[in-house]
């Protein structure tokens, strides 16, 4: 659903990335809570695994194709406020290395892609997982309708921002419907691999997963006198006393990521998505504009001189990956780093409750 250049006028853009750049600045803010040393570097994997993955377009009607956004998945993984610095990372090369999405529309990229799919995709997963009993089954149910609703509703986000300030006449709720439609449907695959993601990672590393630190066993405190009172939980259940290293996990997410873009992507769909197929059923496809950077090294997910088709897209998404994990991984290290500066002291990042 990357928006191109040319859909919205100025007026809507500007703010848009005004919205963008408040909303980015709370989350750096609120991605302190969420980062400690072992986490910032997970927060670069799970951008780089949603750069992969959402080169990999899906088949979801005739002639029309889906890929992940990733917005729910990452809030689940690594928290709501880091899954919007991820997701911003992930736009920010997509639009600048690759020409996918508009500059000009950049802001409104961030605010449908990334705040609306972390906000929603965390809403609904924290509904769900208050709602069923207590487990790793309700995280995995929470992550897939937090999935499966954000899809929709950042697709009627873009036909009501459209509505006010598209640079073509719409019949909003003819395109509403359109969006809607289509987009549910490539919410039910986003929703099976975000289910899929987490139920992984929820396998080997639980204490990975931001959204399942609920299901840390509390410590129980016994008093000399017998009395007992209930501590803050130490470790995620199942996990093992002491920490764990992220090196051997983190190798293997990437190892995953690569061969997602560098080789799988190689056989995704060639259909146009949700948003170019309804762009062009309703004739506002037209007002789009060719991308600033189309001639660029790596436009288009290809390398520039080489004739290859399959290893230029594999090179150009082993290129992505690896920009993506550095600098998703750099941005929250950052943002980890700073927190200590100013207080001396690491602060121990916030355990979600359920």
């Amino acid at each position: 659903m990357h928006v191109p250049d040319g859909f919205f006028t100025a007026s809507v853009s500007i703010a848009a990335g005004a919205v963008a750049a408040g909303g980015v600045g709370v989350c750096l803010r609120g991605a302190r809570r969420e980062l400690d040393d072992r986490t910032a570097p997970m927060a670069g994997l799970v951008a780089a695994f949603v750069f992969a993955a959402q080169m990999l377009n899906f088949p979801v009607a005739a002639g029309t194709s889906g890929h992940l956004l990733g917005g729910a998945l990452a809030a689940v993984l690594a928290g709501p406020y880091t899954a919007v610095l991820a997701m911003t990372v992930v736009l920010l090369i997509q639009a600048l290395l690759f020409a996918d999405g508009g500059l000009t529309a950049l802001g409104v990229n961030i605010v449908l892609m990334g705040i609306v799919t972390a906000a929603v995709g965390w809403a609904v997963f924290r509904l769900v997982v208050r709602l069923l009993p207590r487990g790793r089954p309700a995280v995995v149910a929470g992550s897939f309708a937090g999935a499966l609703v954000s899809v929709p509703a950042s697709a009627l986000v873009f036909t009501l921002l459209f509505w006010i300030g598209g640079t073509a006449p719409i019949e909003v709720g003819t395109v509403a419907a359109a969006m809607g439609g289509v987009h549910v449907l490539i919410g039910i695959g986003e929703a099976v691999i975000t289910a899929l993601t987490v139920s992984s990672v929820l396998a080997v590393r639980p204490d990975l997963v931001y959204g399942a630190r609920h299901l840390a066993t509390p410590l129980v405190l016994r008093g000399a006198d017998g009395t007992t009172r209930t501590a803050e939980p130490a470790a995620p259940q199942a996990a093992p006393a002491r920490p764990r290293r992220l090196a051997p996990f983190g190798l293997a997410a990437l190892a995953v990521s690569l061969l997602l873009a560098g080789v799988v992507s190689f056989y995704a769909s060639g259909d146009p998505d949700g948003l170019e197929r309804v762009a062009a059923d309703h004739g506002f496809d037209a007002a789009e504009r060719e991308h600033d950077l189309a001639g660029s090294p790596l436009a288009d997910y290809g390398v520039a001189g080489v004739a290859n088709e399959r290893l230029s897209v594999g090179l150009a998404g082993i290129i992505g990956v690896g920009v993506t994990v550095a600098v998703g991984g750099a941005v929250c290290y950052a943002a980890r780093r700073r927190t200590k500066d100013e207080t001396g002291t690491a602060e121990a990042p916030d355990r979600a409750r359920a």
